[in-house]
This record gives C-alpha cells, sequence and structure tokens, in this order.
C-alpha cells in the first residue's frame, strides 16, 4: 500500500469538471484508490463519492493506493493532483 497527502490548490476545490478527469486517471488503474478527508472516504474511481465529501481549496486529502500496480499507480496519481488539484 501506498499512499500521500495533497492540499488542494484549486480555488474552488474538487468540483464536477476535475472530479470527473480524477475518475478518468483512476480507473486506468488495477490498483484501488482511495481519497480520505477527515472521516470521509471514497473511492477515486465514484464520481458522485468523491463529489459528496465537499473538499474545498486549502483542505488536505489522503490518497491510498494498494494493488497489483501501486507503484504506478501512486506516482501518476500524485502528478495528476499537482497538475489538475
Amino acid at each position: 500500500m501506498k499512499k500521500f497527502e495533497y492540499t488542494i490548490k484549486d480555488a474552488v476545490g474538487i468540483h464536477a469538471r476535475p472530479a470527473g478527469l480524477l475518475v478518468k486517471e483512476a480507473k486506468k488503474y488495477e490498483s484501488k484508490i482511495v481519497i480520505e478527508k477527515g472521516e470521509k472516504k471514497a473511492e477515486a474511481t465514484k464520481l458522485m463519492a468523491i463529489m459528496a465529501m465537499g473538499v474545498k481549496c486549502n483542505d488536505t486529502v489522503t490518497v491510498t493506493v494498494e494493488g497489483s500496480d501501486e507503484d504506478v499507480a501512486v506516482g501518476q496519481m500524485e502528478a495528476f493532483f499537482n497538475e489538475n488539484l
């Protein structure tokens, strides 16, 4: 299992457009990717669950990647967050 923390820089947080891109990115990997903020968790492949978390600008999320391709997936997901969120 691999994980990283990321502080959201997008002014409106994880809203519809970046959430859709996040789901599309997460579906590229076999590993299970979970986003956590406080008590809330959502699989990165589930758009409505991500939206329901209500992640705002300056919130810190923990992204956990677990599975057969976790080494590649964690690096790619971290790059995705840096570029899009």
